[in-house]
């Protein structure tokens, strides 16, 4: 059956890209497509799941370790760029001390984010892979422990070393906000999600999932970065705060673009929908959506308080640009010093 839906892939594939669906399209058919999987599927749970992992799951040991290796040396990473290249940065350009204290976090984040988003770009649009523009193939030809190409291979042990790693920072490294704790869980999620992903060589719309979700992550800290360099030295800086208020309404929109326009219209009608007519038996196919609709909820959960504060702006209750994930708080605490630093 995997074979004949994989078939019906490749020639779907040949005939041109699938236009993209409008929500209602994409509510519809992902709705059926669940509701079918679900009647369709008899003997459903745990038996089914075990079976699944011991034939679909491919994950070797070593390959834990390295990510695993890979975490720590982000750990590392950061408390060294931290000791001898932000904070003495910080110290140079006089910031205040609230913002010299979390410059550090946001610099790291957005050399991160860059280097990711930037590799995942080159991955869409600089070499022969059609993810982006025909979503539906990221199923064409899948098969179980299919080999993972390198280049993706190399994206996923990066992001999925830095998430692991992000996890520590954010309770131990990271200055603490309201939404804290839904960014703990987030790094958890996209954590699981890289490494089952990994796993059951869903690689392809993991590439397509990354690519959509660091731009914004890339305009949020440049937005913070422009905000504590836009008073410095004991003066205010038009060119800075000019760029935190084209970065926050660039952050802004591309947030709703990319995170709550393109990836539901083209990930989750890809792997509600599409995945079934590829392969009609895909594993854990209710695990594996429910995930990523986690990930949707979190995007909207977020995009409220972007909605928000643009309120306050409009309303004039905010005059001036500051931390745009923590506006509403009364006072962020200090960044925890890791064990490291």
């Amino acid at each position: 059956m995997a074979a004949a839906g994989t078939a019906a892939g490749t020639a779907a594939g040949t005939a041109g890209p699938e236009p993209m669906p409008s929500y209602a399209q994409l509510v519809q058919r992902g709705w059926g497509s669940a509701l079918a999987a679900a009647r369709g599927c008899a003997d459903c749970g745990w038996g089914l799941a075990r079976r699944g992992l011991a034939e679909h799951a491919h994950l070797a040991p070593p390959e834990l370790l390295l990510l695993a290796l890979g975490a720590l040396g982000w750990t590392a990473l950061r408390s060294a760029a931290t000791a001898r290249l932000f904070r003495p940065l910080a110290k140079r350009c006089r910031l205040q001390p609230r913002d010299a204290a979390k410059m550090p976090e946001s610099a790291w984040k957005f050399l991160f984010y860059l280097g990711a988003w930037s590799y995942s770009a080159y991955l869409l649009f600089g070499t022969d892979y059609p993810f982006f523009h025909d979503p539906p193939s990221v199923f064409y030809d899948w098969t179980p422990g299919m080999a993972v190409p390198r280049d993706i291979a190399a994206a996923y042990l990066l992001q999925g070393s830095f998430y692991g790693h992000s996890i520590y920072a954010t309770l131990y490294m990271d200055a603490w906000r309201k939404d804290s704790v839904v960014m703990l869980i987030h790094h958890v999620v996209t954590l699981v999600l890289i490494v089952s992903s990994y796993a059951f060589r869903y690689h392809n719309v993991g590439i397509l999932v990354l690519f959509l979700h660091d731009i914004s992550d890339v305009q949020l800290e440049f937005t913070k970065l422009n905000v504590y360099f836009k008073s410095r030295g004991g003066s205010h800086h038009r060119l800075h705060a000019l760029a935190a208020d084209l970065g926050c309404l660039s952050f802004s929109v591309s947030w709703f673009w990319f995170r709550l326009y393109w990836f539901p219209l083209k990930v989750l009608y890809a792997t509600c929908h599409c995945s079934l007519r590829s392969v009609p038996d895909i594993p854990f196919y209710f695990f594996f959506n429910a995930l990523l609709l986690l990930l949707t909820l979190m995007n909207l959960y977020w995009f409220l308080y972007i909605v928000a504060f643009a309120a306050k702006v409009l309303t004039g209750q905010v005059r001036e640009l500051k931390d745009v994930r923590e506006y509403d708080a009364a006072e962020a605490q200090s960044p925890k010093p890791g064990k490291a630093e």
